[in-house]
């Protein structure tokens, strides 16, 4: 091939390649705007409803919902205020719950509070396995922390937004600890959009050529199924700090 032809082609490839950006972008907030963010908590608008979406926490039952490789709902978490949060202290990995169901394409709408230094995630795409002691190490996170006040020095791709250890926030409109933000995943196929408070922090491509050097050159790599479901299960992480879940909703895609 020419270099002419081939600059070509490469210049092509690119283009292509911002305009699918710039179309998932915009279909993400589309979903944003489609959530009706005045609405009581755990609750359905008929706009919400024509829409497609449906509550998967009614905030008062821990209906839909069981813990990670258990049969029950763990004792570990409670329902205050009409949200899920953990009563684990010591800040390190405790029982996380997950959906009864599996999910594929979706768009997954939460609000959640953070404690001062707390520290959990919303884990997807995850495998259920007794060989797999937590969600983690099938599934990717979005990272839910309060990085500010976190007693060690964290990576960019810890913080708050971030899609834990791959892709860091592009921006950062989290809210101050004690006030409510709220959070929406997008998955659409290998096409990932990340939602902070109405700012798209993170867009990432799975199985692309960025995603698998990021994937085998970091934390993940010694996971071997880490990434590897196309669909699975969806997961609020205990990481024994407080942290309340309410508002949330899905829409399959």
């Amino acid at each position: 091939m020419k270099r002419s032809s081939l600059a070509f082609t490469l210049c092509l490839m690119a283009l292509i390649a911002i305009q699918g950006i710039a179309q998932s972008t915009k279909d993400a907030m589309a979903l944003f705007h489609e959530i009706d963010h005045t609405a009581a908590p755990n609750t359905l608008v008929n706009k919400e409803k024509d829409k497609g979406w449906r509550i998967l926490f009614d905030g008062k039952t821990t209906n839909g919902w069981h813990g990670y490789n258990l049969k029950i709902f763990p004792g570990c978490w409670i329902i205050e205020d009409g949200a899920f949060t953990m009563t684990s202290k010591g800040g390190t990995e405790d029982q996380d719950i997950i959906t009864n169901r599996k999910y594929r394409n979706f768009a997954l709408s939460i609000d959640y509070k953070l404690t001062k230094g707390a520290n959990s995630g919303i884990i997807y795409q995850i495998a259920e396995d007794p060989k797999y002691k937590f969600p983690y190490e099938t599934g990717p996170e979005f990272q839910v922390i309060d990085h500010e006040n976190w007693p060690d020095k964290l990576e960019d791709w810890q913080i708050n937004g971030a899609n834990y250890a791959m892709y860091p926030p592009i921006a950062h409109p989290y809210k101050p600890v004690g006030e409510w933000n709220h959070l929406l995943l997008v998955v659409q196929g290998n096409d990932v959009t990340q939602v902070l408070n109405g700012v798209i922090v993170v867009h990432y491509i799975k199985n692309s050529e960025e995603w698998l050097k990021l994937r085998n050159s970091g934390k993940w790599s010694n996971f071997p199924d880490w990434g590897k479901f196309d669909d699975g299960y969806i997961s609020l992480q205990n990481h024994g700090t407080k942290v309340w879940y309410r508002n949330i909703k899905i829409k399959e895609l």
